[in-house]
């Protein structure tokens, strides 16, 4: 892991008051938000010492509070500085939101033996991660959307939360900006690098929740990544496509009866094969 604490970029205004800005590690993408009553900050980096740098940076574009914080899902490089924007290091504290499925999750992590191994493998990557989990704080949103919820930001500015279905994860968030044309994806979309299929995806839903994000846009929308710069609805129908691909190979390889250690070399893929080993383990289970 390099980079740890270094931005990739400078806020880039991707919309009407939608700022994005990526960082190291994992060329991860925060979003703020602008409301009449403060600014609603999407996803808040890997430690607190990150959020810390994201705290500053936040002031230069708004002197605004941080009222809302949104977890797009669950995963570390986007909800472990949450702590920072809660109290008491905040005061008064944002409101914190997240799926349903990712709140029972991030619950639940304490005792997840996956967890613990990928922080002792974390730690025994330098002295500065080693100091980032010890003072690692993690922070559940106390605020869980079922299905679908709106959050008013102020100035007629409404943000629209909606669980479009399974893909990266069981309790991914695309947040609709309305009135700015832009949809934030989480990891849902990847543009930097290939989709992450990981021990938690849903091969097999991912091209579809990928239609109905596309549902919610226009032919002008533009879609913030949870990790690269901000693309259009090309991009997605592209990478949908893609993931719909391994589905299909994934279907065929297991109707066959090619067993799932075989998968890989048997099947052809869009992506390289070394990166799909999850999403065969996974699919294959979805298939039972």
């Amino acid at each position: 892991m390099t980079g740890t604490n270094d931005a990739r970029t400078g806020w880039v205004e991707v919309a009407d008051r939608v700022f994005q800005r990526r960082y190291d590690p994992c060329d991860v993408t925060v979003t703020a938000v602008a409301g009449a009553e403060g600014l609603m900050v999407v996803d808040t980096r890997c430690s607190l010492a990150e959020a810390r740098e994201l705290r500053a940076h936040l002031r230069e574009i708004s002197a605004a509070p941080v009222r809302w914080v949104v977890n797009t899902h669950i995963h570390w490089d986007h909800v472990w500085g949450n702590a920072e924007f809660a109290a008491p290091r905040q005061t008064p504290p944002a409101q914190f939101w997240g799926s349903a499925e990712m709140v029972a999750a991030m619950r639940g992590a304490s005792s997840n033996p996956e967890v613990a191994q990928f922080k002792e493998f974390l730690a025994s990557q330098s002295e500065e991660w080693q100091a980032k989990l010890a003072e690692l704080e993690e922070y559940v949103p106390e605020n869980a959307v079922h299905g679908a919820h709106d959050l008013d930001l102020g100035g007629g500015r409404t943000v629209r939360m909606r669980q479009v279905g399974r893909g990266h994860t069981d309790g991914d968030l695309v947040l609709h900006v309305p009135d700015a044309d832009v949809l934030l994806m989480g990891d849902l979309l990847e543009v930097s690098g290939d989709p992450a299929f990981g021990s938690d995806s849903f091969p097999l839903d991912w091209a579809p929740t990928l239609d109905a994000a596309l549902a919610l846009a226009g032919p002008d929308t533009r879609f913030v990544p949870g990790h690269g710069e901000t693309t259009d609805a090309s991009f997605v129908r592209t990478q949908r496509d893609a993931i719909a691909a391994v589905a299909e190979q994934c279907r065929a390889l297991h109707a066959a009866g090619v067993a799932v250690d075989d998968a890989l070399k048997a099947g052809e893929w869009p992506y390289e094969r070394e990166r799909l080993d999850e999403a065969v383990k996974r699919a294959y289970l979805q298939l039972g």
